[in-house]
């Protein structure tokens, strides 16, 4: 299994936007000051949602849409979403959480597409003879602090009326989590697919709750900076055009993808088959929906809010970030149809 994880600590994170300024890396920003055309640096780490552009670079769908792209996996999520920060990447796959705390700790970021929703990839997966969420009470459980399943937890504490109080949260990168978990060593853990698949290796396991029981809450996004939006629009219309006509090429081939897709998940064909129902990958009008303004879970400004309110009152963000400039659908409003 790869070693890789989603999630990651914003006190480090905070601590290298706070410095981003005089340490950020000059190959990518480089790059995205040479004009249309330049190499853009594009980041992505193991989720279903974002193995796709594995599969757009393997078939050179980003030469034939016009864009040089660097495709750079992260075996560790949380060094993509500090690389993008930092700007060290020109764009990033990560999850909507992870972006409203970058943006909150100072970072210039936009969201330009909607790669996915979970829709049950992100688990909370206990032992034999523990069957709730509140049958935690008390109990180990794993999961990376600070992280999109921390944030999952937390939801699903408050959906059974107990706090990370009532827990004994044990603090270990997704991968180790679900080590620890198969072999016994924690209770319960938080995790996302295919660590999941690890997880419940372990005799007697069950998933107790998912991303399935809050609708909208994880969406994944593609990322740029606002500095890639600003100078380079045609490249970030590339990506965007690459992404749907790559998924009209996973349609068309699903065998011979999924074989791409696994490989780079490190997991079996019939594991990773085993994930589709779990993420739901959106199409362009699905793309469109969320971007519209509304007051239900399905739109993006709605469930930003919602997530706002939530990491700044349980202390996952410091401080409210603003929304402004965040949401970017010129994109995905010019991509063919």
């Amino acid at each position: 299994m790869i070693s890789r994880s989603r999630p990651r600590l914003l006190t480090v994170l905070l601590t290298l936007l706070t410095l981003a300024g005089v340490t950020a890396l000059s190959g990518c920003s480089d790059s995205s000051a040479s004009g249309s055309g330049s190499k853009i640096t594009l980041g992505f780490s193991a989720w279903p949602g974002w193995f796709p552009w594995q599969v757009a670079q393997e078939q050179g769908l980003f030469a034939k849409n016009g864009v040089n792209v660097d495709l750079k996996y992260f075996d560790n999520y949380t060094d993509s979403i500090n690389a993008l920060s930092s700007g060290a990447i020109d764009a990033n796959s990560q999850t909507l959480n992870d972006t409203l705390s970058s943006v909150s700790g100072g970072a210039k970021l936009s969201i330009v597409l909607v790669n996915d929703n979970s829709t049950g990839n992100d688990k909370i997966i206990a032992r034999d003879g523990i069957t709730s969420i509140a049958d935690l009470k008390g109990k180990k459980v794993a999961v990376e602090q600070g992280a999109v399943d921390h944030y999952l937890l937390l939801l699903a504490l408050q959906s059974a009326k107990l706090t990370e109080k009532d827990i004994q949260l044990v603090n270990l990168p997704t991968d180790a989590a679900a080590a620890a978990f198969a072999g016994s060593q924690v209770d319960a853990v938080a995790a996302f697919a295919p660590f999941t698949s690890k997880a419940l290796e372990r005799p007697g396991s069950r998933a107790i709750s998912s991303s399935a029981e809050f609708p909208g809450a994880i969406p994944d996004h593609l990322v740029t900076s606002q500095k890639l939006v600003k100078d380079h629009p045609k490249d970030v219309q590339a990506l965007v055009n690459t992404w749907f006509e790559t998924l009209a090429w996973i349609k068309a081939n699903k065998d011979a993808a999924v074989k791409i897709m696994a490989k780079r998940g490190g997991v079996s064909d019939a594991d990773y088959k085993s994930y589709d129902a779990g993420t739901t990958i959106f199409t362009r009008q699905q793309n469109l929906d969320a971007f519209t303004p509304g007051v239900t879970p399905q739109h993006l400004d709605f469930q930003a809010n919602k997530i706002v309110d939530f990491i700044v009152g349980t202390g996952l963000a410091q401080q409210r970030p603003s929304l402004d400039g965040l949401f970017d659908d010129q994109f995905v409003k010019a991509a063919p149809q």
